[in-house]
């Protein structure tokens, strides 16, 4: 059906404007050397509607556009100001033909007139220019220019859009000669994305004019959005469907601030009205260059009650030097006042009502890229006569697609404004307003925004009055989650999310991914809730530790207890109290104390392969042979009294073949072999504890308790063994009793480390290790204190009791009381 009716429109209007092409005191046409096409939208048709036969286009019978008439205006006022410049195209004459271009898909009498020569249509042939015009400025909407542009690109005519904005223009090889003077949508998106993350919205609408250019908007949008955090949780397409009432109860439903308008200015007054009906209120809406500077529009909702906050990007305003004048002239010279002059293939403008101020007053937008259009191919053609100061060459002959080569090489400066286009044939110049709708209902300009030759954003946001006073409106799916908190995303916007605090051992980066709780190193720790890991302490015990000082001086006082002792004993080596107490033996195990003491000073200071060694070799090697001194010493006590008598064979052999020293030299052998097995395979390694404190790595040396039990066993045996003898030996005489002695000593001995193992088992900090020193430590004073130290007083400060008399009795009056008992068990 719409074929039928583009060529009814074709066929009619062209050869209606080919019988009265000769009307020259139209608005739409003035006779030049060169002529320039343009295509405005005077008025706008609804496109959508059905017709149920063919019928011609009646453009004077559509809605008038202000702001297009006022675009009209601005080329002939461009022409005619080239026309009359010395230095521009001097002694060349620009004329034009327009045309009222008034739907975006069946208005084609007008683009079919201007590629046709005498009413013929056919490729380009040098050297006959078929084309009546060399460039065309227009059109005006993108769907109006995708429908139209393939005409003229056949024959590489230039076409130079002032409005057209969609991002399939920048496709050469679709569109090798469509130009622009308007910046494409992506930068208007930019504009608007730069406006939502100023204010952090994050919960946005868009409605867009169901057609190419507002699906362009759409996607680019989308695209824009795509790494922030902004949402897009509503968009609809507007058109003479739309159900209003229902598409703002679902943004109210899903509550919605933020409402971004992606649409021309026809689409946005029927839109407001719609709002105005259903009480719209509280919302900010984001307007986009197309409608954000429509004083109708504005009036439109000054009488709104609380619509909310209006924003937008706006091409600047720029005073053209000269408009004014032209209008005020061209008005009062009445060349409306009789409709019937207007006729021109259907072009009527209907503007006898209009004054002077009216399209003066009107919006803006667009209108310096319809001056920047027109000057762009008058510069191409001055460079492509080669035009000087003396005029230009007449033997020049023009075709569209030489002005499309110098088009592209376009370089010249209009009011302060170097006019370059890119490979794509997008504008390299200008720049965006953002615009606020006062409660006046004047637009103020409240920040900027460039893009070339790279993107920069302002705004100046104490200009803007809130209609929440002076609070910045919100508009979030989910609340920002608190600091240290995760955000788990619910359902398909990113937007919408329930917040998790991160638990301890975890940080959250909300900068890189808000939505996962990163584990922290193993040498990092972190408190619930955390943005960030802190290093863990190292720990262990210094040499510069008081518990080390002083387990250290222990130690050394140790080590010269020892010594005084030796001495004692050698001054004192013939007397009874030390020939009891060992005789020789007693400077072995004096000197096994000594040694063992080493371990001590292994346990401070940071661990090492060495340390690790040498905390338990001298320990368990020379404290070994101290029980085996010790196991001796208890047997001979208990074969001395008890089995000497019943045993006298083995006890000669135990005394000729010097039992004691063979038993000794064994335990020394075989403990030194458990011990290099030991650490030849499974030595103690340095290692660290990060389980128990989350905020500290505790040092340490690591036992493989498994490869170590053979070295552990013999100590133990010996304990054991030592214990049983010495037990035997309770009831000898009192002052006498070795054996109670070395009992005393053994459980000494258990309840230190007891004690120690109850500590590892509950603690596991870096005093572990003074306590493990200071339990060797413990151990080996309990024999140097309760062992010798009894006999030293006696040395010392009872002489009287270290003679072989005293001693005599003693063992007298045991075997006397033995004897004693004897019969008593007999008779029993």
């Amino acid at each position: 059906m719409k074929s039928i009716v583009v060529y009814h429109c074709v066929l009619g209007c062209f050869l209606h404007a080919l019988a009265q092409y000769t009307v020259s005191t139209s608005e739409f046409w003035v006779e030049g050397d060169y002529l320039i096409g343009g295509l405005f939208n005077i008025h706008q048709l609804n496109d959508s509607l059905l017709h149920q036969r063919p019928e011609a286009i009646d453009c004077s019978s559509a809605p008038f556009i202000l702001s297009s008439y006022r675009r009209f205006q601005m080329m002939r006022f461009s022409v005619e100001e080239i026309n009359n410049s010395t230095k521009l195209l001097p002694n060349v004459s620009l004329g034009y033909e327009i045309f009222d271009h008034c739907t975006d898909f069946v208005s084609f009498p007008g683009p079919l007139n201007l590629i046709s020569d005498n009413g013929f249509m056919r490729p380009l042939e040098e050297p006959h220019n078929l084309s009546k015009v060399i460039a065309v400025v227009g059109t005006y909407t993108s769907p109006q220019a995708r429908a139209v542009a393939p005409l003229f690109m056949m024959n590489l005519i230039p076409m130079v859009s002032y409005g057209a904005s969609s991002s399939i223009f920048s496709r050469k090889q679709t569109f090798p000669s469509f130009l622009r003077t308007v910046h494409p949508n992506e930068e208007v998106i930019k504009g608007i994305v730069g406006i939502v993350k100023r204010f952090n919205w994050k919960w946005v609408a868009f409605l867009y004019v169901n057609n190419d250019y507002g699906t362009d908007g759409l996607d680019l949008f989308l695209k824009a959005i795509n790494e922030t955090d902004i949402c897009l949780a509503y968009s609809k397409g507007l058109d003479q469907d739309t159900d209003y009432s229902l598409m703002f109860r679902q943004i109210d439903a899903k509550n919605i601030n933020i409402i971004i308008v992606f649409a021309p200015e026809w689409t946005v007054e029927e839109l407001m009205e719609s709002v105005k009906r259903q009480n719209v209120t509280n919302k900010v809406w984001i307007a986009t260059d197309t409608w954000s500077l429509n004083k109708k529009i504005i009036d439109q909702i000054q009488g709104s009650k609380n619509i909310g906050t209006v924003l937008g990007v706006a091409q600047p305003k720029m005073s053209i030097p000269g408009f004014s004048e032209f209008i005020h002239s061209f008005k009062a010279k009445n060349h409306c006042e009789n409709a019937e002059q207007q006729k021109f293939c259907n072009q009527v403008c209907n503007c006898s009502s209009l004054t002077a101020e009216e399209i003066i007053d009107a919006d803006p937008s667009f209108s310096f890229p319809v001056y920047s259009a027109v000057y762009s191919i008058a510069h191409a053609l001055h460079n492509m006569l080669q035009c000087g100061a003396d005029g230009c060459k007449d033997s020049i002959t023009v075709y569209p697609h030489m002005v499309l080569t110098e088009l592209r090489k376009t370089n010249f400066t209009l009011l302060n404004q170097t006019i370059q286009f890119d490979e794509n044939g997008d504008p390299m110049f200008g720049s965006h307003s953002v615009v606020f709708w006062g409660p006046s209902g004047d637009v103020q300009e409240v920040g900027y925004y460039t893009c070339h030759p790279s993107f920069h954003f302002f705004i100046n946001n104490t200009k803007i009055q809130w209609h929440t006073s002076a609070q910045v409106p919100t508009s979030v799916c989910s609340e920002e989650c608190k600091i240290g908190y995760k955000k788990t995303q619910l359902g398909i916007h990113k937007c919408c999310f329930s917040c998790t605090i991160c638990p301890r051992g975890t940080y959250i980066n909300s900068t890189d991914n808000p939505s996962k709780c990163i584990t922290c190193k193993d040498t990092e720790w972190s408190e619930e809730g955390s943005t960030s890991c802190s290093l863990r302490v190292v720990e262990y015990t210094p040499f510069t530790d008081i518990w080390a000082i002083g387990i250290m001086v222990g130690a050394f006082i140790l080590v010269f207890i020892s010594l005084a002792l030796s001495v004692l004993f050698a001054l004192n080596y013939d007397t009874p109290v030390v020939k009891s107490a060992g005789g020789p033996m007693c400077f072995l195990i004096l000197g096994c104390l000594s040694l063992s003491s080493l371990s001590v000073f292994f346990y401070f200071g940071k661990p090492t392969d060495a340390f690790c060694i040498l905390r338990y070799l001298p320990f368990f090697l020379f404290f070994t042979i101290c029980l085996a001194c010790f196991v001796v010493r208890a047997f001979l006590i208990v074969c001395i009294f008890k089995t000497a008598t019943k045993f006298p064979v083995l006890y000669s052999w135990w005394m000729k073949y010097h039992g004691q020293w063979m038993f000794i030299a064994v335990v020394f052998v075989t403990q030194a072999i458990f011990l290099l097995i030991n650490f030849t395979y499974a030595p103690p390694r340095p290692n660290i504890d990060m389980s128990w404190n989350s905020r500290k790595i505790i040092l340490y040396c690591e036992t493989d308790f498994k490869a170590a039990s053979a070295s552990l066993v013999l100590p133990l045996s010996l304990c054991a063994l030592c214990f049983v003898f010495s037990y035997m030996g309770k009831d000898l005489p009192k002052n006498y009793n070795e054996a109670k002695a070395i009992t005393f000593c053994l459980l000494l001995l258990m309840l230190t480390w007891i004690i120690f193992a109850t500590g590892r088992i509950l603690y596991h900090g870096k005093h572990i290790q003074p306590l493990q020193s200071l339990a060797v430590l413990s151990s080996l004073y309990c024999f140097l204190l309760w062992y010798f130290f009894p006999k030293c007083y006696i040395v010392i400060f009872q002489s009287h009791k270290n003679t072989q008399q005293y001693f005599h009795g003693l063992i007298q009056s045991y075997t006397k009381s033995i004897n004693q008992e004897m019969p008593r068990v007999n008779i029993r």
